[in-house]
């Protein structure tokens, strides 16, 4: 059966072949046809294709020269730089006054850190051209490239890695492929602490040499040292791949593996809110990895850190956080985390100069909110404070917080004291009372006030009915004896 669609597809190339072969006539051999067609095809980007139709070509015609340039030029494109070396020799065997050949091929000896070999390229093609412009300037920079890596190797003996490698990024522009070279500057990004900069050579080298297990350890812990677990697990895997028995490969492996479980645990156990878990957890990657100098040790008490203050255990929060902020004082995430424990000990002044550092160093939404809420406290603590009129922490619960008013109310309630002033003091502490009884036990207007907002207080009210378009308008305060003027009947809930 006819397969109709790889016909279809095929026949704008065979149609196209019939045409060249039409329009040149029968004097013109198969390997010119082949040849003039596979230009065509090269013209059009079409890189597979025309491969095809001159390595054809060199099949009908095996002393053409043109059709082993031509192959030569579509390896270049195809970034297959040595496959090219091979076509352009023979190509310069079988026209010795071949200029270009001899140029392309030197640019390629020249990319590969070959350059006496180049030498003599460009030296022929001058011979040849003494007008050749490239092969002049290429011959005239090859003594300067040497000149620059004795250069860098003397700055390295001199301690002066960051310049030896400006020296040799100079001679990497014109030898890219040099996997030596490449190998001398990571090393001085390594010596002087760019590892990104180290990572990219590594990366380039890996494309050039088919046996890369030393690099791909070298990345790995170039990549550990930076605190990016995944990328260093990535490289390690690939050390693997080459040499799966690779003993320093698959102890680093077993290592990276197991610290990168561990802080995942530890953020799903923070995520579900099993912060005493999540304690232990990071406690465990700071035995995995011992060694203070890396990055992890700070990352786990970050995150222990912030797993104190969830739990309200303010003193453990404050030890660990200011431990991290010695080290890391710009690490906006234990700042924050900080200035919640001062909230929580209603220390307002600490928690807002916390807040405003975060924000300064993070201008988000993050840190502009809890600049508010700390402002909003901070200026709700000068006024009425429920918390302080009950006794209780803002961490109380319920329970406490029904205990602290029933204690309070029976020995403010204005109907044991005497009439007149005592009378009087009595009426307005049991209304302090009564009221914030009445905020803390509802979990919005609990909510509320924890906002910094005064759920009670009728300018309060009236501006945020106003801002919801609240069409009813704001509340008159709280009065526990009611607006009727009728006497007050107390009950202890």
């Amino acid at each position: 059966m006819i397969n109709f669609n790889r016909f279809f597809s095929s026949l704008p190339l065979l149609l196209a072949t019939l045409a060249v072969q039409y329009e040149e006539g029968r004097t013109e051999s198969n390997s010119e046809r082949l040849l003039k067609f596979g230009n065509s095809l090269l013209a059009q980007g079409q890189l597979v294709d025309a491969l095809a139709q001159f390595s054809s070509a060199i099949d009908n015609d095996p002393d053409n020269y043109m059709a082993y340039y031509k192959r030569a030029t579509v390896y270049l494109a195809q970034g297959r730089s040595k496959a090219a070396l091979p076509d352009l020799k023979k190509s310069m065997r079988l026209k010795p006054d071949f200029t270009s050949a001899f140029v392309h091929h030197g640019n390629i000896l020249l990319k590969l850190g070959k350059m006496e070999e180049a030498k003599k390229d460009y030296i022929e093609a001058l011979r040849q051209d003494p007008g050749n412009k490239e092969a002049r300037e290429r011959l005239d920079i090859i003594p300067q490239l040497q000149q620059r890596l004795t250069d860098a190797e003397g700055l390295m003996k001199a301690d002066r890695s960051e310049e030896a490698a400006e020296y040799y990024s100079a001679v990497i522009t014109y030898i890219p492929w040099n996997v030596g070279i490449r190998q001398l500057r990571a090393d001085a990004y390594v010596v002087y602490g760019n590892y990104y900069k180290a990572l990219d050579d590594y990366r380039a080298i890996t494309k050039l040499k088919p046996d890369c297990t030393e690099e791909y350890l070298q990345m790995s812990d170039l990549n550990y040292v930076l605190g990016d677990l995944e990328e260093s697990l990535i490289a390690i895997r690939e050390c693997l791949k080459l040499d799966q028995d690779h003993k320093e490969c698959y102890s680093h492996y077993k290592k990276v593996k197991k610290l990168d479980r561990q802080y995942t645990q530890g953020q799903n156990l923070i995520n579900e809110g099993r912060y005493d878990e999540a304690i232990q957890r990071y406690q465990q990657t700071m035995e995995t990895e011992p060694e203070e100098g890396y990055v992890y040790h700070m990352r786990s008490k970050a995150k222990i850190c912030h797993c104190y203050t969830k739990l309200q255990d303010t003193a453990q929060a404050y030890k660990i956080c200011n431990a991290v902020l010695e080290r890391e004082s710009e690490n906006v995430d234990v700042l924050l985390d900080r200035a919640e424990a001062y909230l929580l000990d209603e220390m307002f002044d600490k928690a807002l100069d916390d807040f405003r550092r975060a924000n300064e160093l993070e201008d988000s939404q993050r840190t502009q909110e809890g600049l508010n809420r700390a402002q909003k406290l901070l200026k709700q603590s000068q006024k009425r404070d429920y918390y302080k009129i009950l006794g209780v922490k803002r961490t109380a619960k319920k329970k406490e917080i029904l205990k602290a008013y029933r204690k309070l109310a029976q020995q403010w309630h204005p109907d044991k004291h005497e009439e007149g002033v005592a009378k009087e003091k009595a009426s307005k502490v049991f209304m302090d009372i009564a009221a914030a009884k009445e905020v803390l036990t509802d979990p919005e207007k609990r909510q509320q006030f924890d906002q910094g907002e005064d759920p009670l207080d009728p300018e309060e009210q009236q501006r945020r009915n106003q801002h919801w378009g609240n069409p009813f308008g704001g509340g008159g305060g709280f009065n526990p004896f009611g607006s009727g003027g009728g006497s007050f009947k107390f009950h202890f809930p």
